[in-house]
């Protein structure tokens, strides 16, 4: 399904690596198993585990993804609290992500959550709500790009 609706992704390059080395890993024990075709095998398991942890842990952070590019912010935006206080409550899991969610990810799914309700409150035009949420980024996660600009991008709105 396509979508009008940006899509922004930052990688960690460490994480990113784990998820090789483990496709190495789980094809090389393929490969001890004398299973034709271990990498192929490697990437099928590997597939299938990314998703299926990702569509149960994650599952709230999702639903409000597949909300947000049906254009439906107000709808996507409780799932992304949801979202927010599982990861917050289980912060092991958002730290691990690469382990946990097999996520290459590098900005943390806490940090997802507030962005996505900033962004959503500013597609709704509650631009009050959207500064709000910014900030909370911008406080917690000095260095996100993506709040700086939507703030600054607010604010010079509010300010003509």
């Amino acid at each position: 399904m396509s979508s009008n609706v940006p899509v922004i992704r930052k990688i960690s390059w460490l994480a990113f690596f784990f998820q090789l080395l483990l496709l190495s890993v789980l094809s090389y024990t393929y490969y001890l198993l004398k299973i034709t075709e271990p990498f192929i095998w490697a990437a099928v398991t590997y597939s299938l585990l990314a998703f299926a942890l990702r569509n149960l842990i994650a599952v709230n952070h999702r639903h409000a993804l597949k909300l947000v590019r049906e254009k439906k912010f107000v709808e996507a935006i409780p799932f992304f609290e949801k979202s927010f206080n599982f990861f917050t409550e289980n912060s092991w899991i958002d730290k691990y992500r690469f382990l946990t969610l097999l996520s290459s990810s590098g900005m943390c799914y806490r940090e997802m959550a507030l962005c996505n309700i900033a962004f959503s409150y500013s597609q709704e035009n509650n631009g009050l709500k959207a500064i709000e949420y910014y900030t909370k980024v911008i406080n917690e996660y000095p260095n996100n790009g993506m709040a700086q600009a939507g703030l600054k991008m607010l604010n010079s709105i509010s300010n003509t």
